[in-house]
């Protein structure tokens, strides 16, 4: 179900996007409107399921994570769901969708090195029901 927003809920999301640690005084200041109102803008957002939480972006190389891939999995259909769960377990597999594209799922999976990338694509391929592993190497992050 989509969500009416007007111009001012759409510059909170803009702003937050952009930076989720903004303080409510500053979208405030900016919208011409009381910390109150954001703050009640905010929990609307929220509520209605609009804004699903607040988070950082991370540079993985500097946390030493020097081989980052995007993954292409395909998937037995009969095994789907276990594979999800089972790939969604893993704490080096970053992000996760089911799509309709050339693989059944993506994977944004964060490696040491490349050894160690090789060892988490053979752990993956090794999940019942995993038919093919296609890694694209990620070269340079452009727009995050």
């Amino acid at each position: 179900m989509t969500i009416v927003l007007d111009e001012k809920d759409k510059m909170i999301i803009d702003m937050l996007m952009k930076n989720s640690r903004t303080p409510i005084t500053e979208i405030a200041r900016k919208l011409g409107i009381t910390d109150v109102a954001v703050k009640k803008r905010l929990e609307k957002l929220e509520r209605e399921g609009v804004i699903l939480g607040y988070t950082i972006k991370i540079n993985p190389s500097k946390l030493g994570y020097e081989s980052i891939a995007i993954v292409g999995l395909d998937v037995e259909p009969e095994h789907l769901l276990k594979a999800i769960d089972e790939i969604k377990a893993r704490d080096y597999v970053k992000y996760l969708a089911l799509t309709t594209g050339d693989h059944m799922l993506i994977a944004e999976i964060w490696a040491k090195n490349n050894n160690d990338l090789i060892s988490k694509l053979n752990e993956i391929n090794s999940i019942v029901g995993i038919k093919n592993v296609r890694p694209a190497i990620v070269l340079e992050i452009l727009k995050n």
